[in-house]
């Protein structure tokens, strides 16, 4: 989730230039808030589609087996000239890092982006020292990383894929969201082993120098995609990229930048802390489960902390626990979310 200033700027900024689609909308006018909910679907899944804010469009947001983006406004600040989001790239409210997106050719989209739609760039596909990804600029100034799709997933299996199996006609699909954490074991024990996320991949760069940093990539699979495409065991391996870059559907990056593990007072900004200097940006990640009271009596009995307990607050059929770093991790029941 990301907290923005203006939805009629933002809304169409994914679905105009990124291929989203909107796939249901709430408006909470008692509480002065909008949520908007999208995805990169496939041609049949956008065939299928609802209307949306009807309660099937709800449905199939509280059902659907992919990933979405939620879009968070707050009633009014479109108007607030002084409104402003953090990006969560600024000192010293370094935390969440950006989304990602998937296109074939890095290089032609960014110059569409850029020259015929007026996107601006954070940084270009030839700019600095990793050469073919790129970084737009959303209007609140979220970054979007810009990342080469795998010319295998034009005509074989995508591992993991949220819409099905075969070739894939959209240009962008969602790729990534990615957080920055302090100690990767503890990370990968909350996410892999109290979340069941799969690892598919680990990079590391700069071991032993002052700018080491390493990348891991999770995601849900379902049995049967772990059954019919299993990812390769070798998470370092090229094979494991490719397994990535073939994916439909998008991962959890976690950056962990060597040494922060070991430094007692280190700590990255959640999103949503409102002490001094801080601006909120991301606010959570989601997941769906089928049982929420015993997933989050689980989680608790495991030591992890929550902010909202299921029967806690305004909103029924939720939970809000917190990760090793202290981001907010929305838990939901599949069947959604109830109002008092």
């Amino acid at each position: 989730m990301l907290r923005i200033k203006d939805p009629k700027l933002s809304v169409p900024f994914y679905v105009d230039n990124f291929g989203f689609t909107l796939i249901h909308k709430y408006d909470f006018p008692q509480w002065k808030f909008s949520l908007y909910f999208l995805a990169t679907l496939s041609e049949e899944e956008r065939s299928a589609l609802p209307e949306v804010g009807t309660p099937a469009s709800e449905q199939l947001l509280w059902s659907m087996k992919g990933v979405c983006l939620e879009l968070t406004h707050n009633h009014g600040t479109e108007d607030d000239p002084d409104f402003k989001v953090s990006s969560g790239n600024v000192e010293p409210l370094r935390g969440f890092g950006h989304l990602a997106v998937m296109t074939p050719d890095v290089y032609a989209a960014s110059a569409e982006l850029e020259q015929q739609r007026g996107v601006k760039f954070q940084k270009r596909p030839d700019e600095g020292k990793m050469k073919g990804l790129a970084f737009a600029l959303d209007p609140d100034g979220y970054w979007v990383e810009i990342i080469r799709r795998s010319a295998e997933s034009c005509t074989a299996s995508n591992g993991g894929s949220a819409g099905g199996s075969g070739t894939v006609s959209n240009k962008f699909t969602y790729a990534q969201t990615m957080l920055r954490i302090k100690d990767p074991a503890k990370s990968l024990h909350f996410y892999r082993d109290l979340l069941g996320m799969t690892l598919l991949r680990q990079v590391d760069l700069g071991v032993g120098t002052d700018w080491g940093f390493s990348l891991f990539f999770l995601a849900h699979l379902s049995d049967e995609e772990l059954a019919s495409n299993p990812p390769p065991a070798d998470i370092r391996s090229p094979e494991a990229s490719e397994y990535i870059n073939c994916m439909f559907g998008p991962v959890l990056e976690l950056t962990h930048n060597h040494g922060t593990e070991d430094q007692p007072d280190f700590k990255y900004y959640n999103g949503n802390d409102e002490g001094p200097g801080q601006v909120r940006g991301f606010g959570h990640t989601g997941f769906l489960c089928d049982d929420l009271e015993a997933a989050c009596a689980s989680l608790e009995s495991s030591g992890v902390a929550f902010k909202k307990k299921p029967q806690e607050g305004n909103m029924r059929g939720l939970a809000f626990a917190y990760d090793p770093d202290n981001y907010w991790v929305e838990i939901i029941q599949r069947k959604g979310i109830a109002m008092l």
